[in-house]
């Protein structure tokens, strides 16, 4: 493939609510630039961008994937991305590295909750965009339906740029409102718009040239006084209203039956921004400052995706703003600070790569085998460093305890665990020493599950996944006091130790604390520390549920000893008894962690979602309205929310959303420590 300049690289991220059709309408466009011999199927597991056996398995999109092909001497990097939420970290990267998007809804379905959630994406992201109503073929499809769904979620300023011939197993063309024509079939054949469409046509056609006209004054200033706009003024004012967003064309067709893709095409390389149009955001001490893409400039790359193979290794993507990236050179990763060996470049479209010398400012493509660099990083020169902003992902919310299946598993995890980690920035792992587990985290269940077989594929690490166990504490309610003596005689030297101890509750969130108040020499010196030795082991496991011990002070302030018989050891266990005997009698409790949560959901649901928590013993504290959304702000036992991102997706059909932080300890009501108690015996006797 040729190397394109700025003004002629297209980066657009196909972006929709999961099975909206956009990897079949990614497959068709390879197919019609001649990127591809062969058109692929979603259903046999065939397409170009669908490779990953995860993404075979599943028959959904898990990873984004890299299309590149030529259109009309323009070339289209086009960015297929998954349309299930738990895999939102892929969108998020696509998007950082385009200067559009086209946003797909199935006509049969509407507009659905991925749709509105990658449509606040583009919001956020300012990105221009194009709607594309896909699936016209289908049965229930309806164009006007969707249009009014479109128009009352995202505004006015959606307008039709197209309408439909025919629906369902009717549907044959499309009419283009700009040219008053109609093409039908596979071939686009132009013909005349028909008579039964005519009204409606000129009808939507008046509605779209008036919003062109308005967002440009000579536009306005012409279409006032009656004059016909030429079909230039008309596309170069409809291009410039969609790169300001204050427009966003409605386009129509069938993936399935490859109607309308080919004009899609046309209005991505006609409408959507250039990579010379874009804007390079780099980090100044933490400021953000904003610059035109260059050719001409020193290298700046950002690498928007990372993924681990065992036989090729780290595979990088990279996309370049400025300069050019070259096969077999040096660069400098600005934030490791360290130096780059760049082997040979290669163009990647879905899982083949095609090598190549160069890729210039505004293109995109791949490295092998890097040794420092991650998703995220910015790769320049030495001489002129600069920090590319990086990419920002969703918090982790799901959580899983990973368990290795067996010896060998346990050696390679930790290893298979970085790698995942490199792979998705979206999940982290970390270790939780009070329950010894490993916990890793993500946007939700399906995304750790398919974390858990790319771990047994790619690594040959077998886990499995559960629900993580609750880091529950004791600690005493009262003040008691416990004598133990540790007495024994084998034959020749005893063992002799005697403590006396008295154990105090202290305030929440104190620890423990150990004390010598020993006069008169009643233990010796040397043997107080064995005691303390012992009070901290028995302190790991208490008499309730053999949780930890927190919030309490040990005292040892008298005992007695043997000149002989006496040693550390004996003190030591000496301690530890004393210890779980005074813990016995000073009426322990069971403390459970209380996370701070805060719920963001659609103010319909609100009600559905204080119901909700008020049956997982939570305390709402208060709830601020944000733009249609209420932010519940709550308390909440962490044993009650260990899968809330279920329920919350459950109650609220994905439309909410939520983030929690540890707060405190506080005692477990009785009701609930009987059952944590015998959760916990069957636990341990099993």
């Amino acid at each position: 493939m040729q190397q394109y300049g700025l003004e002629n690289i297209r980066n657009v991220a196909l972006l929709s609510h999961s099975g909206a059709g956009k990897t079949s309408a990614s497959e068709v466009m390879l197919f019609a630039a001649g990127a591809i011999k062969r058109l692929g199927k979603v259903g046999d597991g065939s397409t170009t961008s669908d490779y990953d056996p995860d993404e075979l398995k599943r028959q959904i999109s898990i990873s984004l994937s890299l299309l590149p092909c030529e259109w009309k001497g323009v070339k289209l990097n086009i960015i297929d991305t998954p349309g299930y939420s738990d895999f939102v970290g892929e969108v998020r990267a696509a998007m950082r590295v385009s200067e559009g998007a086209v946003i797909m809804i199935c006509a049969a379905s509407g507009v659905e909750v991925g749709t509105e959630q990658v449509w606040g994406y583009c919001d956020k992201a300012e990105l221009p965009r194009l709607i594309f109503i896909n699936k016209m073929d289908r049965e229930n499809a309806d164009f006007n339906k969707t249009v009014g769904q479109i128009q009352d979620r995202f505004g006015a300023k959606c307008l039709p740029l197209q309408l439909p011939i025919g629906a369902q197993n009717s549907f044959e063309g499309i009419v283009d409102l700009l040219t008053m024509k109609a093409y039908s079939g596979t071939d686009a054949k132009e013909a005349e718009v028909p008579a039964a469409l005519q009204s409606q046509a000129s009808s939507f056609r008046e509605k779209l040239i008036e919003a062109i006209a308005e967002f440009d004054d000579k536009l306005i200033e012409k279409y006032l006084e009656g004059k016909e706009l030429s079909q230039e003024e008309v596309g170069g004012g409809l291009r410039q209203a969609i790169a300001a967003g204050k427009m966003v064309p409605i386009l129509t067709g069938s993936a399935l039956k490859n109607i309308g893709i080919a004009m899609l095409m046309d209005a991505i390389h006609d409408y959507l921004p250039s990579a010379k149009e874009g804007r390079v955001v780099t980090l100044s001490d933490s400021k953000e400052q904003t610059s035109e893409p260059s050719a001409d400039s020193p290298l700046a790359a950002l690498v928007f995706k990372t993924t681990a193979d065992p036989y090729v290794g780290k595979l990088t993507y990279f996309r370049v703003y400025n300069g050019a990236m070259t096969s077999n050179s040096q660069v400098w990763n600005a934030n490791r600070k360290s130096a780059e060996r760049i082997g040979q470049l290669f163009m990647v479209r879905g899982k083949n790569q095609e090598p190549v010398g160069q890729i210039g400012a505004g293109d995109m493509g791949a490295v092998a085998k890097l040794t420092t660099t991650n998703t995220g990083d910015t790769l320049c020169t030495q001489a002129k460093p600069l920090k590319i902003a990086p990419i920002e992902f969703p918090e982790p919310v799901f959580s899983l305890a990973v368990h290795p299946k067996t010896k060998a598993d346990l050696d390679k995890l930790g290893a298979a665990l970085t790698r995942m980690v490199e792979e998705d920035l979206t999940i982290e792992v970390h270790r939780v020493a009070d329950t010894n587990e490993t916990i890793m985290s993500g946007i939700g269940e399906s995304q750790l599950e398919v974390a858990a077989d790319r771990m047994q594929r790619k690594f040959g690490v077998g886990v499995k996944l559960q629900v993580p166990k609750v880091p529950y504490k004791e600690t005493i309610t009262v003040g008691a006091k416990a004598e133990y003596k540790h007495k024994k005689q084998t034959g020749g030297h005893g063992q002799y130790g005697h403590v006396l101890l008295e154990l105090e509750p202290l305030p929440r969130g104190s620890g423990h604390e150990f004390a010598d108040k020993i006069v008169g020499g009643a233990i010796p010196r040397n043997y107080v520390p064995a005691v303390e030795k012992g009070v901290n082991e028995a302190i790991q496991e208490g008499v309730l549920a053999r949780y930890p011990v927190i919030d309490i002070r040990a005292t040892v302030y008298d005992g007695s000893f043997h000149p002989v018989d006496s040693s550390e050891i004996c003190f030591k266990i000496a301690g530890a008894g004393a210890f779980k005997k005074g813990l016995a009698e000073g009426q322990p409790i069971l403390l459970e962690p209380i996370m701070n949560i805060e719920v963001t959901v659609p103010e319909d649901y609100t009600g559905d979602i204080i119901g909700d928590m008020n049956t997982k013993r939570a305390r709402v504290q208060g709830m601020n309205p944000v733009g249609g959304f209420n932010v519940i702000e709550a308390q909440v036992p962490q044993a009650e929310i260990l899968r809330y991102s279920i329920d919350l997706k459950s109650i609220t059909q994905g439309r909410g959303s939520y983030k929690t932080s540890f707060s405190h300890y506080e005692e477990v009501p009785a009701h609930v420590t009987e059952k944590i108690i015998a959760a916990r015996q069957a636990e341990k006797s099993s």
